[in-house]
């Protein structure tokens, strides 16, 4: 049969994963990975997700661990959440929250919650490339949040599309993949510019309990929280994710939010998989409980001086006309290589002849363009491997250069 007659138009515009396929270079040992933006495994809260899993498949906790679940979320979960949001200014009740399988459920859900076909969705450039892929599904076309254009220029092109504007999205700390953070004027001014286009705002927040220096920076839904008395009241949808501060595999993150786009959301997630993993929320509240303050502090402690072991390497063994970000937190550092240069052309001669990965820029642009990036992630190596890494990486540079 030939299936590509009867596929869905949307499919014309999914991509494989340029970041999925380079994980599996993680598997060969002579390979130096700064691609997967990943957690280093050595870090796992092994022992308490251990005593977890015993509690929950205990007589007294397995009726439930392994039961059917309501679509929201397990309950002790989402309370535990809702006193995490209230850390950084959020006021909300359970009602608020939805779990989901991961954030990147959460944006699957959004994009399929706010966008029709040839709608606009404002976003970084660059931008993480799992919500271009999530949202690409639903068929819209990308505006430059952080360009010049301003609330008539967004509406009038979207228009002339065919469309409207619906979202704003956006990773207002330390970001993917650049790891910048958004100042508190620029989150000030993307709240009016949500209010004179009365659209949505996506705060995708995986990183933001992983800040290494600088003072923090309250969240955009904090921020609107105190200029509009409420949760109620606000278009911010805040995503937030257990992968980067516990653990990736049990596939746990939420979605805080006005209660009517919780229910809206809540029927995506009926239709969907009825619910996220009952044992796994069941575990993840354990564990959140137990050890969720003294093991992101520590993941801050070595994260931290694995980021000031690539940034001294980059000083080191950069050419020159190649520049990088600083990043207060997160999980990567971006580079901009001179003009002529492209990022995929540089990875394949560098796996060939450095034995280096890294993930090309050109995936985190809506338009496929400035292939002259690259990404690059410092969770999983200490002094000797990274510095060899990067002088790796410097030296395929020059070749390239050279060539």
């Amino acid at each position: 049969m030939d299936w590509q007659q009867i596929f869905a138009s949307r499919m014309m515009r999914m991509k494989a994963s340029e970041i999925r396929e380079l994980l599996k270079l993680l598997d060969q040992p002579d390979i130096i990975s700064f691609a997967g933006g990943i957690p280093d495994p050595a870090l796992f809260p092994t022992a308490a997700y251990r005593t977890a899993m015993a509690e929950a498949l205990s007589d007294a906790t397995a009726p439930t661990a392994l039961q059917y679940s309501v679509s929201e979320g397990y309950r002790p979960l989402r309370d535990w959440i809702v006193q995490e949001m209230a850390r950084s200014g959020v006021t909300c009740t359970a009602d608020n929250i939805l779990i989901t399988s991961g954030s990147q459920q959460a944006l699957d859900y959004l994009g399929k919650l706010l966008l029709s076909p040839g709608d606009t969705a404002l976003v970084n450039w660059p931008s993480y490339m799992g919500a271009l892929g999530a949202f690409n599904a639903y068929e819209p076309r990308y505006d430059r949040l952080n360009g010049n254009a301003g609330p008539a220029e967004f509406a009038a092109a979207a228009a002339a599309a065919g469309g409207r504007v619906k979202f704003a999205y956006l990773s207002a700390d330390f970001g993917n993949p650049t790891g910048e953070t958004l100042d508190l004027a620029g989150r000030q001014a993307l709240i009016d510019l949500a209010d004179d286009l009365d659209i949505a705002i996506i705060e995708d927040n995986a990183y933001q309990r992983l800040r290494y220096d600088g003072e923090p920076v309250p969240s955009i839904l904090a921020l609107e929280i105190a200029r509009k008395g409420s949760i109620e009241n606000c278009r911010t949808v805040y995503c937030g994710s257990f992968s980067k501060s516990l653990a990736p595999g049990l596939r746990i993150g939420w979605v805080c939010a006005a209660q009517d786009a919780i229910n809206r959301l809540v029927l995506l997630k009926q239709a969907a998989d009825l619910h996220s993993a009952t044992l796994n929320q069941v575990v993840t509240a354990h564990v959140a409980q137990s050890v969720f303050e003294d093991h992101v502090a520590g993941l801050r402690q070595t994260y931290g001086r694995r980021r000031d072991l690539m940034l001294a390497a980059l000083d080191r063994e950069m050419p020159d006309g190649v520049t990088w970000t600083r990043p207060q937190g997160g999980m990567f550092v971006w580079l901009t290589l001179p003009a002529q240069m492209d990022g995929a052309t540089l990875l394949a001669q560098a796996l060939a002849d450095e034995k280096v990965a890294f993930v090309p820029g050109r995936a985190f642009f809506a338009d496929g363009s400035n292939g002259n990036t690259i990404r690059l992630s410092f969770t999983l190596h200490e002094a000797a491997p990274m510095d060899e890494g990067i002088a790796r990486l410097g030296r395929a540079i020059r070749n390239y250069r050279a060539a």
